[in-house]
């Protein structure tokens, strides 16, 4: 095979009380990764504004580790088509480290399983986290509703049953992973932990009331809220127009809602646009359902 072309989806990451742990793909938007067999070194064509410098962009962050791990010779060429938007808590690094790790497996015949693939891509969240994350990139190789452990790496997929509703910000906001607390309570803990057990109960039996009931962080989200303006208003006007459940979108700054499918998704994004006009912000909704994961086009 000379070339191949993968297209990852779009994810949420924590889903309330998951933190590091929960994903959901989702088919808001994609990224596509074309690579192609050079005679050396690694290459990248993009547009958009991302690094094209192999060690500052995901993608080539990927091909070099898997280069380096699986003995390859020779060079790729990476071209990105950046469709997942940037720095809004979608998973946009993901995505693309998630394609460019699926086309490597395919472009040389590699056959790696699922959690060695999620490994890989990982290594690609360090261009933009600064540290590896599996939560979005498991999501994004894998499609559906993802658990993450680690030490070592193990993932659990399973099929998700409900609608997210994706209300994002205009304006980014910088979100810190140091506006989570150290130390946290015994109490505050066991309830997360239920919660997150409830959760993986809802996506097994497929009961949407069940997830949203469930997403309740009471740990990192009020450490995070103060970050997007409206957030309180947000989520209340979201459950009183009809929504199961309301978080952070990953790091933010974009909030999502879970829906039944018999939910009015038209007057929960309008409650969540009130919300954050009542914050003085414009917003942008997207109407979305789960995604499968990183596929070859």
């Amino acid at each position: 095979m000379a070339g191949i072309s993968v297209r990852a989806p779009s994810s949420t990451a924590n889903l309330g009380p998951g933190f590091d742990v929960f994903g959901l793909a989702l088919d808001a938007y994609f990224d596509e990764v074309t690579l192609e067999r050079t005679g050396g070194g690694i290459s990248i064509l993009s547009e958009g504004g991302i690094p094209t410098d192999p060690d500052r962009n995901t993608a080539g962050i990927v091909a070099r580790v898997m280069m380096e791990r699986f003995g390859i010779t020779g060079g790729v060429e990476i071209r990105i088509r950046k469709g997942v938007p940037v720095g809004f808590g979608m998973g946009s690094s993901a995505a693309s480290a998630a394609a460019a790790a699926v086309a490597f497996d395919g472009l040389f015949d590699l056959g790696l399983d699922g959690d060695t693939l999620v490994e890989c891509a990982g290594a690609g969240e360090r261009a933009s986290a600064g540290a590896v994350h599996y939560d979005n990139v498991a999501a994004s190789v894998l499609g559906g509703f993802v658990i993450v452990r680690t030490g070592p790496l193990s993932v659990i997929r399973v099929d998700p049953p409900a609608i997210p509703e994706m209300d994002v910000p205009p304006k980014k906001t910088q979100v810190s992973r140091g506006a989570v607390p150290e130390r946290i309570a015994m109490a505050d803990g066991v309830r997360n932990l239920a919660n997150a057990a409830a959760m993986v109960a809802g996506f097994l039996r497929g009961e949407p009331e069940v997830i949203g009931s469930a997403i309740q962080d009471v740990i990192v989200e009020p450490a995070r809220k103060h970050m997007i303006p409206g957030f309180d208003r947000v989520k209340g006007d979201a459950l009183g127009a009809g929504a199961l459940g309301v978080t952070i979108s990953g790091a933010g700054p974009s909030v999502i809602a879970l829906l039944a499918g018999s939910a009015d998704s038209g007057a929960v994004a309008d409650a969540m646009r009130g919300g954050f006009s009542s914050a003085g912000l414009g917003c942008r909704t997207v109407i979305c359902g789960p995604s499968g994961g990183a596929r070859p086009v």
